[in-house]
């Protein structure tokens, strides 16, 4: 069984933030990951992951304003320089939080602009981000993500493009997010896909399909896809990124139905 982080974006939201941390430990995870620390100081963080006895698995970099929207920063011409400032952001919450990756979202780019400039900003933006984050020995990861359900309109969307963007960039220090379920989505073809390019994997993501749920339903065999990155020697987290169906609690089962160590929850305050 690979080794499990919640994504605390997504789980245990009944608790506040801060609060979730100590409910993910309590639920057997070993690590925990999630959209954006920024909201929070840093040591406050640090505090907690270390209270808890957690790792830190990955966060992204600023991704802009989303609840206006926006979906990172990467491929805007006219963002640049905010781009760049929110990679030493990144950089400073990373070290402090102990966390050795950090993922860039792409960003969803102005209609009115040709994909191969979006493209061009892109690269030149990875390969400042790759070179930055890597002189702190923080690894840098991008993301392809499902345009027809979750965000229409993002510019990554497949893990072609994103290996041909990697290898644009022709940095050591830039791999890829695998989200199982985007690529569901997407392109299938999961097992394969994820063997061909093991060593370009820094991290894998989980959820089911359709509605995003628990990996225990819908049309991804997750009992399968656990054997197969252990049989081919994956070594790095999987990040739980789903919408429970209820509280959070009550559908870990799919943790120890498939070798996890979900542990009893129902007494969590």
């Amino acid at each position: 069984m690979p080794r499990l982080s919640a994504n605390l974006s997504m789980l245990f939201q009944e608790y506040d933030f801060l609060d979730r941390f100590d409910a993910a430990v309590r639920a057997g995870f070993e690590s925990v990951e999630y959209v954006s620390p920024y909201e929070y100081p840093a040591d406050e963080i640090a505090a907690r992951l270390e209270r808890a006895g957690l790792e830190q698995a990955l966060f992204n970099l600023p991704v802009g304003d989303w609840a206006a929207g926006e979906r990172g920063l990467a491929v805007l011409p006219d963002r640049i320089d905010e781009f760049r400032r929110s990679v030493d952001t990144a950089a400073h919450y990373a070290q402090a939080l102990g966390c050795r990756q950090v993922n860039c979202l792409a960003g969803i780019g102005p209609q009115d602009i040709a994909p191969a400039e979006l493209e061009t900003v892109f690269v030149e933006n990875l390969r400042y981000a790759a070179g930055r984050l890597g002189e702190a020995c923080i690894r840098l990861l991008i993301e392809p993500i499902n345009d027809r359900i979750d965000m229409p309109g993002f510019f990554l969307t497949g893990t072609r493009q994103a290996l041909d963007i990697i290898d644009k960039v022709d940095s050591d220090n830039l791999f890829l997010q695998y989200d199982i379920y985007h690529m569901q989505i997407m392109e299938g073809d999961i097992a394969r896909t994820i063997e061909a390019n093991l060593p370009r994997i820094g991290h894998i993501q989980v959820a089911g399909h359709p509605g995003r749920h628990e990996p225990d339903i819908g049309e991804i065999n997750y009992p399968f896809l656990f054997d197969h990155l252990d049989q081919i020697g994956y070594l790095g987290w999987v990040g739980a990124e789903y919408r429970p169906r209820g509280r959070t609690e009550e559908g870990l089962g799919w943790m120890s139905g498939f070798g996890g160590r979900a542990k009893e929850t129902s007494n969590a305050g």
